[in-house]
């Protein structure tokens, strides 16, 4: 992607909106792994566009969209809930440091990615993939287990709707939805990556 950005045959906007297409047409009540998507998207997408035409390239993630899962806040007017109803109307007012991180660096924010409610282990009957407000994450090979918590992050990966996507894990809640959804999961080492602004499973982890 970065290379054909570079050549002129792609744009950023270009990518982020057939990203959102993409979501529109096989997402929605159907995979449901995204939660909500960036109204800001495509304007990030075209600020970047006239930064690279200037000869300003960020980096490898400069003007590429990255779904994050939704217990990652941001401070850009989207909501994070980490799928729960009690968190529906939470806007935060800033970014967790990962998300400033990636903005820094040219990423273009894309959305929110469903997980198991409250990164999961909130209640033993809970099907993985659930939340309250995203509902039933759902594999893209079929009627099998899509594991959790970052279920959405890893859904999304399998099926194409974001160039990245980012999780967490406190316990097998990155490689085990990677795993069964044939993607690549990489879960760093404890403390390489600051988890401020981040809903936590454990308060210690």
């Amino acid at each position: 992607m970065q290379a054909a950005m570079d050549d002129g045959q792609l744009t950023s906007e270009e990518l982020v909106t057939w990203y959102i297409d993409r979501i529109q047409r096989y997402d929605i009540d159907t995979l449901n792994a995204v939660m909500e998507l960036n109204p800001q998207a495509l304007e990030i997408a075209r600020q970047l566009d006239a930064e690279r035409a200037t000869g300003n390239v960020r980096g490898a993630m400069h003007g590429i969209p990255v779904l994050l899962k939704d217990n990652i806040a941001t401070g850009d007017g989207m909501h994070t809930t980490a799928g729960a109803y009690a968190l529906k109307d939470w806007q935060p007012d800033r970014d967790a440091f990962m998300v400033q991180q990636l903005r820094d660096a040219g990423a273009v924010i894309l959305g929110k990615a469903n997980l198991s409610e409250w990164a999961n282990w909130m209640d033993p009957c809970m099907p993985d993939g659930f939340s309250t407000l995203g509902g039933q994450t759902r594999n893209p090979y079929g009627p099998f287990t899509t594991y959790g918590s970052s279920s959405g992050s890893a859904v999304a990966a399998a099926a194409n709707l974001a160039a990245v996507t980012v999780g967490t894990e406190t316990q097998g809640s990155i490689i085990l939805p990677a795993q069964v959804n044939s993607v690549v999961g990489l879960k760093t080492s404890m403390g390489l990556v600051s988890r401020d602004h981040v809903v936590p499973l454990l308060e210690w982890q």
